[in-house]
C-alpha cells in the first residue's frame, strides 16, 4: 500500500488530509525517522517527540510564505521531509545530502541556518521586524525547546519582543530535556507546569465557568480580569504576561487535532508577541528512545565506532576525576554537555563540586571566574564550537583578571557530520589573541592527562583543546608529569625540513615524514604542543637548519599555529626561512565524515606530503630513499 508521505509534493497538501490521515502520516514519518537516522546517524529523540507538532505548524501556516524559525535547527528533520526533501532524506548528514541542521542554502523553507542554541527568538523577532518596516504581511513562528529557553540570549530576545510588542508566536517545545534534563530554576517552573494535575483540574474548571457566564460591557471587563488573576493563582504563566507575552496552553504536543485548532486559534487572534506552550515527549514512538532519550538523542551511523580504546572526552573525564581526588579546590563545569564531555562519572562522585549550568556558555566562563577569584580551580569543558559563544567572558572575566580557570575545549578541529555549525575550526585563533592565554593543543592521550595536570598547577587560564574520537598514544596508568608552559618537543631530527605540528596532526606528521623519508628527504618532527607561548628557540633552532618549515594544523589558517610560526620568524630577522602553512580552508567547513573532509581538505598524509614536494621541488623525488641507520 502506499505511504501518504511518499505522495506529498509540498506542505500545502497538508490542508486537505483527514485527521486520521494525518495520524497515518505521523507513523509513517516515525518509520522513516527510525529507519534512515539509525543508519546515517544523527538527532533521533528530539526529532520522533516534534512529529506532530511539525505537521500541525506545516497544516495550519503557509511555508514558505510564513517564516518557521527552527532553535539549534537539530529537530529539523520531519520539516525537511514535508518541505520537498523526503527523496533526499536517506543522505542526512552525509557529504553532498541534507544537513542535520536547518541550512537557508538547502531550501526556501529554511529562513535561518542555526546549529546553536537559544537563537530563534532573536533571529524571528529580526524577521518580524523587518516584514514591519517592508509594509509586508506573513507569520513567524519561532520553535524553541525547554531546554534552549535555559540560554540568556533567549530571555534577551524575550525582553525586546515583549517591549516592541511585534507580531511574533513563540512555540515552545516543552519536553523537559535537552540532551540530558533541563537544570535550572525555569526548568523547574516548566516541569511544575508539565505535569501539575492541579493546573489542568483548574484549567477545565476554569474554562467551563467563565465560558458560561453572557460576557458584556463593564463585567467583561471586570471577568476577564479575575480570570487572569485566576489564572496567575494557579500557576505563574503571568510571568509571561508580565514580560509583554500572551500565553496560551500547554496542550498536547502528540494531539494533532488539539494542536491545530489551537494554532488556528493564534493565527487567527494573534496580534502581538505570542507564546505558546506545548508539551511533547522526547522519543515518542519509539520505546528504546523514549526510555532513554539521553542516548538517543544523537546518535552514530550504523557500523561507525570511535575506534580502539577510549576516546578524548574519556581520558579528559578520567584525568579530571584524578585530579579531583588529589585537590579538593578542583571544580568542574560543564554547559548542558555532562554526557557529551564525558562528566557523568564525575557529576556521580563530586556533585557538590560539579556544576551544569545549562545552555549558557557565557555564564558557565563569568561564574567559573567567580569560583577561580576565591581560590579554587575551575575546569570549564565545552565543544570548541560553543566556546566562540563565551570570548567576551573569556577575555574580560578570565584574562583580563589573570585567574586560573582551565578551557577543556572538546571537539576541536573537524568534527564531522554535525558541519559547518559544529565544526571546531577557529579556537586556536580566537584564543591565541588574548593576552595571558596559554593555548596548547594535546597529540596523544597521555600527552592530555599531562597538559591537564600542568595547568591545574599553573596558576594561569590555560586552553587546552583535544578532538573527538579515539584517543591516540599509550594510555598505560603514569604518574603525571608537568609540561613546561611553551615548551615543544623534537619527535624526529631532519636536515632538509622541518615540520612543525600541533594537536592531532602530530601523529600525521610523523607519517608524512616517513613517506618523505621514503623518497630521501629528511624532515625533522616538532611537537609544537603550545601554540602560545611558542617555543621560540626550538623553532627559531630547528629553522635555522633547514631554511624550510611546514606548519601542520587542524585550524583556519588565519591566526592559528601557521600565523604565530610566521611572525615568530619574521620578528626574529629569520626572513630567509621559507614557510609551508597547511590548515583548514578560510570557509566554513562541510558536512561529512572526519576522514572524507580530512581527505577533501588535503590534511591526510599523502596529500600534505605532494603539497610539501610542491611547495619546495627542490626537494627532488629523484633522490634516494633515506636508509635507517
Amino acid at each position: 500500500m502506499p505511504r501518504i508521505l511518499d505522495s506529498l509534493s509540498g506542505p500545502s497538501v497538508l490542508k486537505q488530509l483527514s485527521s486520521t490521515e494525518l495520524e497515518v502520516l505521523a507513523a509513517e514519518i516515525r518509520d522513516e525517522l527510525i529507519r534512515t537516522v539509525t543508519n546515517t546517524g544523527g538527532h533521533l529523540a528530539s526529532n520522533l517527540g516534534v512529529v506532530e507538532l511539525t505537521l500541525a505548524l506545516h497544516r495550519v501556516f503557509d511555508s514558505p510564505r510564513d517564516k518557521l524559525i527552527w532553535d539549534v535547527g537539530h529537530q529539523s528533520y520531519v520539516h525537511k521531509m514535508l518541505t520537498g526533501r523526503k527523496d533526499l532524506f536517506f543522505s542526512l548528514r552525509q557529504f553532498g545530502g541534507l544537513s542535520g541542521f536547518t541550512d537557508k542554502s538547502e531550501s526556501p523553507h529554511d529562513h535561518f541556518t542555526s546549529g546553536h542554541a537559544s537563537t530563534s527568538i532573536s533571529s524571528a523577532l529580526g524577521i518580524a521586524a523587518a516584514r514591519d518596516l517592508a509594509g509586508d504581511d506573513f507569520h513567524v513562528i519561532a520553535i524553541i525547546g525547554d531546554g534552549s529557553l535555559t540560554g540568556g540570549m533567549a530571555f534577551e530576545a524575550i525582553n525586546q519582543a515583549g517591549h516592541l510588542g511585534k507580531r511574533l508566536i513563540v512555540v515552545l517545545n516543552d519536553n523537559g530535556m535537552a540532551i540530558s534534563p533541563s537544570v535550572g530554576a525555569v526548568a523547574r517552573w516548566s516541569n511544575r507546569l508539565r505535569f501539575s494535575s492541579r493546573y489542568q483540574k483548574a484549567k477545565e474548571k476554569a474554562h467551563r465557568i467563565f465560558h458560561r457566564i453572557p460576557f458584556g460591557g463593564w463585567f467583561s471587563t471586570v471577568a476577564g480580569v479575575a480570570k487572569r488573576k485566576f489564572k496567575g493563582l494557579v500557576l505563574p504563566t503571568m510571568f509571561w504576561e508580565d514580560l509583554g507575552l500572551t500565553y496560551v496552553g500547554p496542550f498536547n504536543g502528540h494531539d494533532s487535532g488539539e494542536l491545530i485548532r489551537a494554532l488556528e486559534q493564534v493565527k487567527k487572534n494573534c496580534t502581538g508577541p505570542t507564546l505558546v506552550h506545548v508539551y511533547t515527549t522526547k522519543g515518542k514512538g519509539y520505546l528504546p528512545a523514549e526510555e532513554d532519550c539521553i542516548t538517543f538523542h544523537g546518535i552514530p551511523p550504523n557500523g561507525s565506532g570511535n575506534g580502539k580504546g577510549p576516546t578524548y572526552s574519556a581520558v579528559f573525564a578520567d584525568t579530571l576525576l584524578r585530579l579531583m581526588e588529589r585537590n579538593d579546590r578542583v571544580v568542574a563545569i560543564t554547559a548542558a554537555m555532562k554526557e557529551g564531555t564525558g562528566l557523568c562519572g564525575v557529576a556521580d562522585r563530586y556533585p557538590d563540586r560539579f556544576f551544569d549550568v545549562g545552555i549558557c556558555e557565557q555564564h558557565a566562563v563569568t561564574f567559573a571566574a567567580g569560583l577561580a577569584s576565591r581560590g579554587f580551580v575551575p575546569v570549564v569543558a565545552i565543544y570548541s564550537t560553543f566556546l566562540q559563544r563565551a570570548f567576551d567572558q573569556i577575555i574580560h572575566d578570565v584574562c583580563l583578571q589573570e585567574l586560573p580557570v582551565i578551557f577543556a575545549v572538546d571537539r576541536a578541529g573537524i568534527v564531522g557530520e554535525d558541519g559547518k555549525t559544529h565544526q571546531g575550526a577557529f579556537d586556536l585563533s580566537y584564543l591565541s589573541l588574548i593576552p595571558g592565554m596559554v593555548v596548547a593543543a594535546a597529540k596523544d592521550g597521555r600527552e592530555l592527562e599531562d597538559l591537564l595536570y600542568t595547568a591545574s598547577k599553573s596558576g594561569r587560564p590555560v586552553a587546552i583543546r583535544y578532538p573527538r574520537g579515539s584517543a591516540s598514544g599509550p594510555l598505560e596508568p603514569h604518574e603525571f608529569e608537568e609540561i613546561e608552559i611553551g615548551k615543544g618537543e623534537v619527535l624526529k631530527s631532519g636536515q632538509d625540513l622541518a615540520i612543525l605540528a600541533v594537536g592531532t596532526m602530530v601523529e600525521t606528521a610523523m607519517k608524512v615524514a616517513a613517506g618523505l623519508e621514503n623518497s630521501g628527504v629528511s624532515a625533522a618532527v616538532v611537537n609544537a604542543r603550545f601554540v602560545k607561548p611558542l617555543d621560540s628557540d626550538l623553532i627559531r633552532e630547528v629553522s635555522g637548519v633547514t631554511k624550510r618549515v611546514v606548519t601542520l594544523e587542524e585550524n583556519a589558517p588565519v591566526g592559528g599555529l601557521g600565523a604565530a610560526v610566521m611572525g615568530l620568524l619574521h620578528s626574529s630577522g629569520q626572513d630567509d626561512v621559507r614557510v609551508k602553512c597547511i590548515a583548514l580552508p578560510d570557509d566554513f567547513v562541510e558536512h561529512g565524515s572526519q576522514q572524507l573532509l580530512r581527505l577533501k581538505y588535503r590534511l591526510d598524509a599523502g596529500s600534505i606530503r605532494r603539497e610539501i614536494m610542491a611547495a619546495f621541488p627542490e626537494l627532488s623525488l629523484e633522490k634516494p630513499a633515506i636508509k635507517p641507520a
